[in-house]
């Protein structure tokens, strides 16, 4: 196949680009610039493909950019960031496609289990309803700006992440240091469930997708953990002590709102459609994946 991929340089989007190499597929990687390199194509995310023509004779478009949510308190300067790297953005690139002859036959774009909100103990699937709060009304707006591809290509795929977890990049990095230290604990009351994937298994995941399937998926690992789960099995994986909890007062005051819909939001998340499609996972338990990174 040939993909073209948006978000390349981060976490997920680096590990598809090298899984795809590996593969022997043909890709593309969309840069908020000029192209200095063979196989890269100008996007701008307020404006969308620079030459949507240089997209005709790919497969599949992967969209994975969007600013970071977990960066820090959420001001309205990052509300603003957050929601227009992904709304409008993703508007502009489906108009792009709109214009050419031939567009992908596959779009496929990231969205985040934080589609549920804040849900305590209730079991979420594909099928559950949004949540509320303002990560929620940024994930239900971005799937629905993605659902307008449904015009210009033939299938629409919407990626709910999870947590990913590797050791190279994103939450995990985050979380060691104080477990390392023996200064590791529960956050809050560590009853909130944390949806989390191994990076592996998000990018094969991804490529299974590519080619079948349509609609939201959610890419969590089979097994819900709460953050008191994940706190006892960090503790075990680097043999130390975790017995310093953050209260949930100390969170809200240095996050404010991030940490309310983040670090102590619970969500249930079983990936349905992944498991009744059959997909086998390199690392269905917490602790698979922390041995394996760590």
């Amino acid at each position: 196949m040939k993909i073209a991929v948006s978000g390349a340089s981060g976490l997920i989007g680096g590990a598809l680009i090298r899984a795809l190499r590996e593969s022997g597929h043909d890709f593309g990687r969309l840069m908020r610039r000029a192209p200095r390199n063979p196989g890269e194509l100008e996007w701008r995310p307020e404006r969308g493909l620079a030459e949507p023509a240089e997209i005709q004779g790919f497969d599949a478009l992967v969209h994975l950019a969007g600013e970071s949510v977990a960066g820090g308190r959420w001001t309205s300067e990052r509300r603003r960031r957050i929601r227009s790297s992904r709304i409008p953005s993703t508007l502009r690139l489906v108009e792009s496609l709109s214009t050419i002859e031939r567009p992908p036959r596959v779009f496929v774009c990231a969205s985040a289990v934080g589609y549920y909100g804040d849900r305590g103990d209730e079991l979420l699937d594909e099928d559950s309803p949004a949540g509320g709060g303002f990560l929620a009304s940024v994930c239900r707006d971005w799937e629905a700006a993605a659902a307008t591809a449904a015009t210009v290509c033939e299938r629409v795929v919407i990626l709910r992440f999870g947590v990913v977890l590797s050791a190279g990049g994103g939450a995990l990095p985050r979380m060691l240091t104080p477990f390392r230290l023996g200064l590791g604990g529960r956050l809050g009351s560590g009853r909130q469930y944390f949806p989390w994937i191994h990076l592996d298994d998000a990018v094969a995941a991804i490529r299974r997708l590519l080619e079948q399937g349509e609609g939201p998926v959610n890419l969590t690992a089979p097994e819900p953990v709460t953050n008191a789960d994940l706190t006892r099995a960090l503790a075990r994986t680097l043999r130390r002590p975790a017995v310093f909890p953050v209260p949930r007062p100390a969170l809200l005051a240095a996050f404010g709102a991030m940490a309310r819909e983040t670090l102590l939001a619970s969500a249930r998340v079983v990936p349905a459609r992944l498991l009744s499609d059959g997909f086998a996972y390199c690392h269905p338990t917490l602790d698979s994946a922390l041995r394996h990174e760590l």
